[in-house]
């Protein structure tokens, strides 16, 4: 089974510049795409409902054009569910999950932070609460994937710059410590578990024309359970691939 997480920098964006058509010949068994930044009537029918895929969307319901999270899966889930159970962070359709048989699949795409202050205070109160989500669920399902735009780097290996962003969002001391936090609950970040020392990049800041020059960031992951990882064959970085500035990853499972 091969599950590709994207964050696609608009959905629509992504359709018209074909690389909705990339995807769906790639032929992932399920597709996890972040910042969609559209509502139902916005989407085209081949884009809500492709051929070969149950499709499944969490749209925001405080601002048109902004986050957003779908699932695509050629195999129907057992149940769906669109939010944490938290009304202040479920109103900007940021997490999806899909229960399966044999494991269940989370795709969150978390707040940046960045801007007003707030802002970072809502995303620190995000990170608590999925963290809290998540253990919970495990007390009843240890199989769990999940994955997405985490929006922070976690070790100075995981980007380009790391002196130059020690007090920017995205790489603050307490954003990383969130991360080690998630590690030291036996949550396995599955890239850095197969490739301790190797350095790519999954997202690169367009306006300074950042990925020519690949000064990059790694803040997309694949994290699973450590009852899951023995059912882990592979993961890959698809940096080749244009469309976004992020670029996809894709776990692969026995």
């Amino acid at each position: 089974m091969k599950i590709l997480s994207w964050n696609v920098n608009g959905l629509r964006a992504l359709h018209k510049k074909g690389q909705f058509d990339w995807l769906l010949k790639e032929s992932p068994d399920i597709i996890c795409l972040q910042e969609t930044k559209s509502q139902p009537d916005q989407l085209s029918p081949e884009v809500r409902n492709p051929e070969g895929y149950h499709s499944y969307f969490h749209f925001p319901t405080v601002k048109k054009g902004y986050s957003g999270v779908s699932i695509y899966s050629k195999k129907e889930p057992e149940k769906v569910i669109n939010d944490l159970g938290i009304e202040e962070m479920d109103q900007e359709g940021r997490l999806i999950l899909a229960e399966f048989e044999d494991f269940t699949l989370i795709n969150t795409y978390f707040p940046n932070g960045g801007g007003a202050p707030e802002r970072l205070e809502y995303k620190l109160e995000f990170y608590k609460h999925f963290l809290d989500f998540v253990e919970n669920l495990r007390k009843k399902q240890p199989n769990i994937v999940f994955c997405g735009d985490v929006n922070v780097a976690h070790k100075p290996i995981d980007l380009a710059r790391p002196k130059e962003n020690e007090t920017h969002v995205g790489f603050l001391p307490i954003e990383r410590e969130w991360m080690s936090k998630v590690i030291q609950h036996d949550w396995i970040d599955v890239f850095r578990h197969f490739y301790p020392e190797k350095i790519q990049y999954t997202y690169w800041d367009q306006k300074s024309f950042a990925r020519e020059r690949n000064v990059g960031w790694r803040i997309d992951y694949f994290f699973v359970t450590q009852e899951m990882l023995d059912k882990v064959k592979s993961i890959r970085v698809l940096d080749e691939v244009l469309g976004s500035d992020h670029c996809p990853i894709v776990l692969e499972l026995k």
